[in-house]
């Protein structure tokens, strides 16, 4: 009996021409590796319509591949067809200026030393805002600090119309 080992022949099918060329296993599995990574690229990025049934035939050359999806990704840097900028320049930007950020800082500063010059526990309620991101009810506060909580709301109000004075400027 024959040993039939090592019988395989390896291709690589050539699209362009419809042919198949025979090759090495190891050019083979090279090949294909490299083919099958750009297909699979190429497919979660929405590009590569290619049906599994045919992944045998793909060589990676996604250009002329009919299963390519028409180019709908466009750089930002491509001109407007209007020939004004390019769509990075409509891209909004959210970052806040330098100088924004340097006044808030310097009147939050100012109204944490106007809070502590009227509430001798002034550290303690900013540190309660701060370990509360998300709110922290008067009521939870008056908790903390051992005050009756219609005491400590009517301090509260007070001091916040002194402080809306302060962040207005009069």
């Amino acid at each position: 009996m024959a040993n039939n080992e090592n019988q395989k022949t390896y291709f690589i099918f050539i699209r362009s021409t419809g042919e198949k060329v025979p090759v090495s296993k190891e050019q083979h599995d090279a090949f294909y590796k490299e083919a099958d990574r750009i297909r699979h690229k190429e497919q979660d990025h929405g590009r590569c319509m290619c049906p599994y049934h045919y992944a045998w035939k793909c060589d990676g050359d996604c250009i002329d591949c009919e299963y390519h999806a028409a180019g709908d990704t466009l750089s930002l840097d491509v001109t407007n067809p209007d020939g004004n900028g390019n769509m990075y320049d409509y891209l909004p930007n959210n970052n806040t200026p330098i100088e924004e950020l340097i006044s808030d800082r310097i009147l939050l500063e100012q109204l944490f030393a106007r809070l502590r010059e009227l509430d001798p526990e002034a550290d303690t309620i900013i540190q309660l805002w701060m370990d509360h991101p998300e709110g922290i009810s008067d009521r939870a506060i008056a908790r903390e600090l051992g005050r009756p909580q219609k005491t400590f709301a009517d301090q509260m109000k007070k001091y916040r119309t002194d402080l809306r004075k302060i962040r207005d400027g009069k």
